[in-house]
């Protein structure tokens, strides 16, 4: 299955929970979801439901931070398996990054995104056949 892009946790942090803490990267964050043709991973999922239970000022409750990853767990949602687990490995290896940025970059592949919105890699930087976007800048 082919998704246009990929999400990173904090695009989705952002639209789950910026509004007070960064009103104009909450409207990037929702006006992204709202296309509706994105992808995520497990990773993302865990990522996601971690850090906006715990670091927006105004953190989700446990049961509104499950209740959206119930929502985007309907969409593309690329597994963590061994392939995937050693696609990361390469990945981070060949471009010196962290093995979960390399775990993204892998599972955006995964799903056939060529873009992955992201404020934590290179703005710009193709990793492969992927694109990284920072939608704030």
């Amino acid at each position: 299955m082919r998704v246009a892009y990929f999400l990173d946790s904090n695009i989705l942090i952002y639209a789950a929970a910026g509004r007070s803490d960064a009103p104009s990267k909450f409207l990037r964050a929702t006006e992204i979801l709202a296309n509706g043709d994105f992808g995520v991973s497990s990773q993302v999922l865990q990522e996601f439901y971690v850090n906006v239970t715990r670091k927006p000022t105004i953190p989700l409750s446990a049961h509104d931070a499950f209740l959206w990853v119930e929502r985007l767990a309907l969409q593309p949602c690329a597994t963590i398996d061994a392939t995937l687990v050693k696609n990361g490995i390469v990945l981070s290896e060949r471009y010196k990054i962290s093995y979960w940025d390399g775990a993204i970059i892998a599972a955006a592949d995964c799903l056939g995104a060529e873009t992955v919105y992201s404020e934590d890699l290179n703005h710009g930087q193709a990793y492969g056949s992927v694109r990284v976007v920072n939608p704030f800048r």
